[in-house]
């Protein structure tokens, strides 16, 4: 193990010395350790990661005010989610700093760092995620995953579920409307009706009875899990949580 690290790190300082490469969220300090990328140390410790220890709106995970007893925080609702498809969501952390930094650059390079791999699966192994038997990525159109070259939820669900040992499901749903892609400003309404109808299940005997884990990278509304969400229910899983790097 000592050699092990030791190796890691001759290898962190070879690689930062011939390939340098820029923190994407400060744009100042070097990365210094790949399993950090694409940001500094120093902007992975300023960024609000959650513990779970948080007091959150239990349904949607959105960050609420006070102290709450453990035994409480079942109880804590935001209301806003009520109406939402999904049994219960939580982010690793806020759409900030080395979070955010993660999620742009996963738009355009189909890599994930070993730190956020193991942040995603510390958030699973958090009650309720634990729950989850089967993982399964929000998929993109056919049409936007050729422009893109992949899809990212998917590249996120790969690296949880080689942590977490849990099946992935990168068919059972699809996403059948090329929907316009959401717009800075557009309200919880506008962003809804954009994915309203835009998911199948193809597979319905792959999630019957299965508690899903839907993975995303960021949660803004929640419009576009909780539609994924509608269907796989509808398609017989009892339930559907959600599990996003990122909470808007």
């Amino acid at each position: 193990m000592r050699l092990t690290r030791q190796l890691d790190a001759l290898y962190d300082a070879t690689l930062a010395l011939v390939y340098p490469m820029l923190c994407a969220a400060c744009g100042a300090a070097g990365v210094e350790a790949r399993v950090d990328a694409p940001a500094c140390a120093a902007c992975w410790r300023a960024t609000t990661v959650f513990t779970g220890e948080e007091t959150c709106c239990w349904k949607c995970g959105a960050q609420a005010l006070g102290d709450v007893p453990p035994e409480k925080r079942t109880d804590v609702r935001c209301r806003r989610c009520d109406t939402f498809g999904f049994t219960a969501g939580r982010s690793i952390g806020k759409y900030e700093g080395a979070l955010r930094a993660s999620i742009l650059t996963l738009k355009h390079e189909p890599y994930v760092s070993a730190r956020l791999g193991r942040l995603l699966f510390e958030s699973l192994r958090r009650p309720p995620l634990d729950a989850a038997t089967r993982i399964v990525p929000v998929p993109l159109h056919a049409e936007r995953e050729r422009e893109r070259g992949f899809n990212q939820a998917t590249l996120l669900a790969r690296a949880l579920a080689t942590h977490a040992k849990l099946p992935l499901d990168e068919w059972s749903v699809v996403r059948t409307q090329h929907t316009a892609r959401h717009r800075a400003g557009m309200d919880a309404r506008a962003r809804r009706e954009t994915v309203e109808s835009a998911f199948r299940v193809e597979r319905p005997r792959l999630v019957e009875g299965e508690r899903i884990l839907l993975v995303d990278d960021v949660f803004t509304t929640g419009a576009t899990v909780s539609a994924c969400a509608q269907v796989l229910k509808e398609a017989g899983a009892p339930d559907v949580f959600v599990l996003t790097v990122a909470q808007a």
